[in-house]
């Protein structure tokens, strides 16, 4: 579900060029949702091969990715591991949310009508093991790195932030701060042009959230932002009903003990549980960062002979990380290799 406290939270926009030379870990899991959700058909279905095999989350890697790549932009890829046992009850209701859009989905199609498919098409997005094993073999392909997560990849990106190895923290959503994330960056991999309701585009930029800025205009510690989160809904509960972040951030600015604080909403949850969760989540601490030269015959195997990707389309965005002109400091990837 991620962190809802965007209104509680000052951004910083910023360029693509702000991101040069910079070293991002890449929630990849988030990553793989959001071009499954956005790289769709006019009637929401996903894009497919002729065998019916499921192909966004590829495009949104060939294109998207390698986007960033071109503008020196260095991507570390971190992929989720075993999910906490929290974690498990929300995954099933999740299940269940899906199954309800799926039905809604075939009724939508019955009747023909593609705003309610779109719609309902998103709601039942899945990821399986199939297209997290083609994403990191088409990644690895592409020269990156692809780190395994223990559990929770937010957590292994703000560790690694933490440790000084990246820059940024690159996701959909807040959790990662939640995790100690020092610097997040939103925006990334998304279409670059979104288009409005009115029918016009807009350009997307970069947004920038330092937790240290985050917690200095809050007024609060990191612990207090952990039961801030506990109290309006994480991935390992829904929180307290009726209690919004506004509310939240006025109980834990009120309250310093923690116990008289839940037991004075009325919590019917173990508080203590989801507190320790964030606190110890696992992480690696050995991984290796580096870089290859991407191997255009891997790419073109998984893409164009596998599934069915048009040929000159994949190697016009290969050749934009191979063949950049030097005099081009903003498409110079020569540091990559």
């Amino acid at each position: 579900m991620g962190l809802q406290i965007s209104e509680l939270v000052p951004k910083k926009q910023i360029s693509f060029k702000d991101l040069e030379n910079k070293k991002i870990a890449i929630d990849a899991s988030q990553m793989l949702y959001q071009f499954l959700s956005s790289i769709r058909q006019q009637d929401g279905t996903p894009l497919m091969d002729s065998k019916q095999r499921i192909t966004s989350h590829l495009q949104g890697i060939i294109t998207r990715v390698t986007n960033l790549m071109a503008q020196n932009v260095k991507l570390y890829f971190i992929f989720d591991g075993k999910a906490p046992l929290l974690k498990v009850k929300e995954q099933e209701e999740r299940e269940y949310r899906k199954q309800i859009a799926e039905e809604r989905f075939k009724e939508a199609k019955e009747e023909q009508n593609e705003e309610l498919m779109l719609r309902y098409s998103k709601q039942s997005i899945r990821v399986n093991n199939e297209m997290i094993q083609e994403s990191k073999e088409l990644i690895q392909a592409l020269g990156l790195p692809v780190i395994q997560a223990p559990s929770e990849a937010e957590a292994q990106c703000a560790f690694m932030g933490e440790k000084g190895d990246v820059d940024y923290v690159g996701s959909t959503d807040y959790d990662c701060l939640l995790y100690g994330a020092p610097k997040l960056v939103k925006n990334l991999t998304v279409s670059q042009r979104r288009k409005i309701a009115s029918g016009a585009y807009i350009n997307v930029s970069p947004e920038v959230i330092e937790l240290k800025e985050v917690l200095k205009n809050l007024g609060i510690k990191q612990d207090q932002l952990i039961i801030l989160a506990i109290l309006i809904g994480t991935d390992y509960h829904e929180g307290v009903p009726r209690i919004g972040p506004k509310t939240a951030l006025k109980l834990v600015r009120q309250y310093k003990n923690y116990d008289k604080l839940f037991k004075e909403v009325k919590a019917d949850f173990n508080w203590k549980q989801i507190y320790a969760t964030f606190k110890n989540m696992p992480v690696i601490k050995n991984y290796k960062l580096r870089y290859e030269k991407p191997d255009v015959e891997k790419i073109m195997k998984l893409l164009v002979d596998r599934h069915e990707f048009n040929q000159e389309r994949v190697q016009k965005n290969i050749d934009r990380i191979i063949n950049v002109k030097k005099t081009s400091e903003q498409n110079n990837l020569t540091k990559y290799f």
